[in-house]
Formats: C-alpha cells, sequence, structure tokens
C-alpha cells in the first residue's frame, strides 16, 4: 500500500471514530434527558398523592404542577434536539464510513495494479533470460 492510501485510511478511520465517539454522547445525552422525564414524572405523581389527604396543598399543588410542565416541557424540548442531532451525526457518520470503504477499496485496487505489473515485469525479465540463453545456445 502506498504512503498516501495508508495515510488516507488512517485520517478517515480517525473520523470514524471521533464521529462515533460524538454519536454516542448525544445517546447517552438524550437517554439521561429521558431518564429525568421519567424520574420527573414520578415525582410529580407522588406529589399528587401526597397532596390528596391534606386540603391546603391545593394552592401548593397549583405552583408545582405549573414548574412540573415547565420542567417536562424543557427536558421534550432537549430530546427533541438530541434526536436532531442524533440523525445529523448518524449521516455524517455513514458518509465518512462510505468515504473510508471507498479509500481503502482503491488502496486494495492500487496493491493489486502493483502486483499486476510487478508480475509482468517478472514475466518480461524471464522471456528475455529464455531468449538471451537460446541466442546463447544457438550459437
Amino acid at each position: 500500500m502506498t504512503k498516501w492510501a495508508a495515510s488516507l485510511i488512517r485520517i478517515s478511520n480517525h473520523e470514524v471514530e471521533t464521529l462515533q465517539k460524538r454519536l454516542a454522547e448525544i445517546t447517552e445525552r438524550r437517554m439521561a434527558a429521558e431518564l429525568r422525564i421519567s424520574m420527573l414524572d414520578a415525582e410529580a405523581e407522588a406529589e399528587a398523592k401526597s397532596a390528596e389527604g391534606d386540603p391546603s396543598a391545593g394552592w401548593y399543588m397549583i405552583g408545582y404542577r405549573e414548574g412540573y410542565k415547565r420542567r417536562r416541557a424543557d427536558m421534550l424540548v432537549q430530546i427533541d434536539q438530541c434526536h436532531a442531532e442524533e440523525v445529523g451525526a448518524r449521516d455524517a457518520l455513514s458518509e465518512a464510513f462510505e468515504n473510508l470503504k471507498k479509500y481503502e477499496h482503491v488502496a486494495e485496487q492500487a496493491k493489486v495494479l502493483a502486483a499486476k505489473k510487478l508480475g509482468a515485469f517478472e514475466a518480461a525479465q524471464m522471456d528475455e533470460v529464455s531468449i538471451r540463453r537460446a541466442a546463447m545456445a544457438g550459437r
């Protein structure tokens, strides 16, 4: 393999690895936001159950529910943003992976072509040796 092909493949591998890490980070952020929503929902349910028996908790629950709705909406926005980022990162990763495979294919084709050229050169040398031997034997 030529130096340029090896360098190109190494750079492409690095790009693929970097994009894989980025995708993993985005997925982790999305999952964390989804977990926070689940925890928020469970907390809201627990607060509602504890407020059922207390008539004075009515005013408190109004403010709590408003805050809950706002926090939940913020988390949903974060999840939507993560989904959009995930789609972009997946597309970029697919493109980088395709480029890597193209470079590897080109490098392999260059290797095959070099082997063919070497084989043809060696065959030509053997033909020349045979012709010289035949010429020497004919004298």
